[in-house]
């Protein structure tokens, strides 16, 4: 079935940091350092651990969730609505207790999801940076993290906390580094994220992981490499920089179809949200519109 055609240009539009930065190959690398990241939250190891998705359907959970950061980042209001919503359903069914603390787990939980987002979009952005155009200029980086803002408001985080800089990243960095740690769930997690197993349905996003998982290391702090085992010799990063700005370079030559193509073979539904906004052209109302407002008019009536 024919996607529905995009009616606006969502909430950020064609100029955006965000549409360029969620639109790079680099993307995929980010969001592999990004679901990595995820595990040292407890909460969220155990959120993981417990429903065991990235095991039974490792291709699945993760194109379903690179696909809903890519819909918000680029989609029309009615399709970020739509795709937020339904998320936040299906977290509201993911409850248990973590085992390393005794308390209970939310996978809506405002503190975990602010993790998530953060982690997120920090982390696309810095494998935009090292292994895409660079770093933004100073009045697109302020853009980008008022953008981030911004998509917080489809998840349960609390506005306020979201960081607004790069030095407010790094002070939420510091300030829950304290609530971070690892596990043998984390570890099993972590490393089964950055070399996915093979087997029946899995070779494609088993070959892909493993082949992206040097770079992704390459690019976070030696602390977080050594709390979650998957550290490698600094000679591999210097090495891997360059070779992952020419396979991006490569990528990113002529239409952009060697990245669909990527796409396709590894994460289906985010091709073809990817797909569609390549190929995207002037929509009935060429205008951005904010979260409250497609909230408004695209979000479901509570319950009564």
């Amino acid at each position: 079935m024919e996607p529905r055609p995009w009616q606006d240009y969502g909430f950020f539009g064609p100029d955006s940091p965000a549409w360029r930065v969620w639109t790079s190959p680099t993307a995929l690398l980010g969001f592999q350092r990004s679901v990595v990241l995820e595990h040292f939250d407890p909460f969220l190891t155990a959120a993981v651990a417990d429903t065991a998705g990235i095991y039974r359907d490792p291709l699945g959970r993760l194109d379903r969730t690179l696909a809903y950061f890519l819909t918000v980042a680029v989609a029309d209001a009615r399709a970020a609505v739509e795709a937020s919503e339904l998320l936040l359903r299906v977290h509201a069914e993911v409850t248990g207790i973590e085992p390393i603390t005794g308390r209970r787990y939310s996978a809506n939980n405002p503190d975990s999801q602010l993790w998530i987002h953060v982690t997120g979009w920090h982390s696309v952005l810095k494998c935009y940076e090292t292994y895409g155009p660079g770093p933004l200029s100073e009045q697109d980086e302020r853009r980008y993290w008022a953008e981030c803002v911004t998509a917080a408001e489809l998840q349960t985080c609390r506005t306020a906390d979201v960081p607004r800089s790069r030095d407010e990243v790094r002070a939420y960095y510091a300030d829950v580094r304290p609530r971070l740690c690892s596990s043998e769930r984390a570890h099993r997690g972590m490393h089964y994220l950055l070399r996915t197993r093979g087997g029946r349905g899995r070779r494609r996003i088993s070959a892909v992981s493993r082949l992206m998982a040097p770079a992704t290391i390459a690019t976070l702090p030696r602390w977080m490499r050594i709390l979650g085992g998957f550290d490698q010799p600094a000679l591999l990063d210097r090495l891997v920089v360059p070779a992952g700005r020419l396979a991006v370079r490569g990528l990113t030559r002529g239409d952009g179809s060697a990245y669909l193509g990527l796409l396709g073979d590894a994460v289906p539904a985010t091709r073809r949200v990817a797909e569609q906004h390549q190929r995207r052209g002037l929509p009935p109302h060429p205008e951005t519109v904010t979260p409250a407002a497609a909230k408004r008019l695209y979000g479901r009536a509570p319950a009564a």
